[in-house]
């Protein structure tokens, strides 16, 4: 692990090693557009967001912040900013419109140029292969809880690394494969809008098995020095109080929340507590010999997405949830202090204890904080000015939260702040933002908000002034 500076007295900045990487991060549906053109096919979120009811005012992402046509002008903004990587997604329904078969050539091409545009740019990019747009015909397939859509996705990943491996150092297999499986098939609220715990934890389970054989697929195509990697969005969960019913609660978050994913893919098992604890759900039996081997293919780097921490005690909550059974055990606290926009807690506290949480436990794996940031209600006032200083606030505190981490042993290699533009905020719409970069949606104008230019002074100083 690379040393680190702490406060420089001389310059009086919070320095991060050298060779920090500093990113921004976008999702392909959240800002490309062009929902249906050159080859383009419906995903999950075409068909969810046109569904009456299900995203705020109607919102839909055919248009988003038009990316596809703005490429250009969104990797000057980038270039601008001065960040050493960018973290994009693929779009699956643009590069494999079914979900199967031979690439639609169109849509790599734009993947093509993005990376060309970026390296000329000098620019890393980093490309995540799923950021929850599954090809339609593939969830009429039966989605995620089918155990084909893991091999179709292999296919996928190994399409896209053929194509770009060359140029693509740092590939990332799933985002937040939580969120696919139990927000998109336990609570309902994110597509395909299923309410099933079954189907959620089959849903989960075909995704360690996804990545797995993905990181196969990756091996085969790109160079050897390529690094491949996962992005969670691990929960920060505290007990209420000491209390046993109220730390028991907390494990069972933890189960369903995060060990879900890490057991499987870095231990190659189940949690055992949480086979007992979803019981009365299912007997697993859709584990197959040979699943946990290929889902703990060895990664280089583990990605963690995190916004604010998780507060439970003992009782119970509302279903349908996303918490697989666990809810009917489980009460969810409001964690005290400031909120954002999407009413949630702000705490860097649990990104520092997260960190630390993953050292103890993954000594060997370098972490990448792949998403952090916020929400706040911004706007252009007359003369364009973007005044944010909540959201700078909230950047200044998680990157100190980071700083102190790395301090204390933690292996943190990068800080991807989410996101480069406002976008579509999934069921949200376009009611929240959480760009550095304004977005008019009407004229597609872009503006630096004051956060981008802070952003862009913690870059050149390679850490934050104090």
């Amino acid at each position: 692990m690379t040393s680190l500076d702490t406060r420089s007295t001389t310059t009086d900045v919070l320095r991060f090693p050298q060779g920090f990487r500093w990113g921004t991060a976008t999702a392909a549906y959240q800002i490309e557009g062009a929902a249906e053109e050159d080859g383009r096919t419906p995903s999950i979120w075409d068909t969810f967001s046109r569904t009456p009811g299900k995203v705020r005012n109607g919102d839909t992402g055919d248009i988003a912040a038009d990316h596809y046509h703005r490429l250009d002008e969104d990797i000057e903004l980038m270039r601008r900013l001065g960040v050493s990587d960018y973290r994009f997604s693929v779009a699956w329904p643009r590069v494999q419109p079914t979900g199967r078969g031979p690439a639609v050539q169109r849509g790599l091409d734009f993947y093509r140029r993005m990376v060309d545009g970026l390296l000329d740019a000098g620019i890393r990019p980093v490309a995540t292969l799923y950021h929850w747009d599954l090809p339609q015909e593939l969830e009429d397939a039966g989605g995620w809880p089918e155990r084909d859509t893991a091999y179709r996705f292999a296919e996928y990943a190994g399409i896209v690394a053929d194509a770009l491996g060359d140029r693509v150092a740092t590939w990332t297999t799933l985002n937040e494969p939580w969120c696919s499986a139990f927000l998109g098939y336990g609570s309902g609220v994110h597509a395909p809008g299923r309410t099933s715990p079954l189907a959620s934890l089959r849903a989960a389970h075909h995704l360690n098995l996804a990545h797995g054989l993905a990181v196969g697929a990756l091996r085969r195509a790109v160079p050897v020095t390529a690094q491949v990697s996962l992005t969670l969005n691990l929960h920060a969960v505290r007990p209420l109080s000491p209390d046993p019913a109220d730390v028991d609660a907390a494990r069972r978050i933890d189960a369903v929340g995060n060990r879900v994913f890490l057991d499987p893919v870095f231990h190659g098992r189940l949690p055992e507590d949480l086979v007992r604890d979803t019981a009365a759900v299912t007997d697993w039996s859709f584990v197959e010999d040979g699943d946990l081997a290929t889902a703990s293919a060895p990664i280089d780097a583990l990605g963690i997405n995190y916004y604010s921490p998780t507060v439970v005690g003992a009782g119970s909550s509302e279903s349908p949830s996303p918490w697989a059974g666990a809810e009917r055990h489980v009460r969810f606290v409001p964690a005290p202090g400031p909120r954002t926009a999407m009413d949630w807690p702000v705490d860097a506290d649990g990104l520092h204890s997260l960190l630390l949480r993953l050292r103890d436990e993954l000594p060997r794996v370098p972490l990448i904080i792949t998403e952090n940031g916020a929400a706040y209600d911004d706007y252009a006032d007359p003369s364009g000015h973007v005044k944010d200083p909540e959201r700078i606030t909230y950047l200044r505190a998680h990157l100190a939260a980071v700083h102190r981490a790395i301090q204390d042993g933690a292996d943190v290699q990068g800080y991807f702040l989410w996101s480069l533009l406002d976008n579509f905020e999934w069921a949200y719409g376009y009611s929240k933002r959480f760009g550095i970069v304004h977005v008019d949606f009407a004229t597609q104008r872009r503006t630096f908000k004051d956060s981008a230019h802070w952003y862009a002074d913690v870059i050149a100083r390679g850490g934050m002034q104090v």
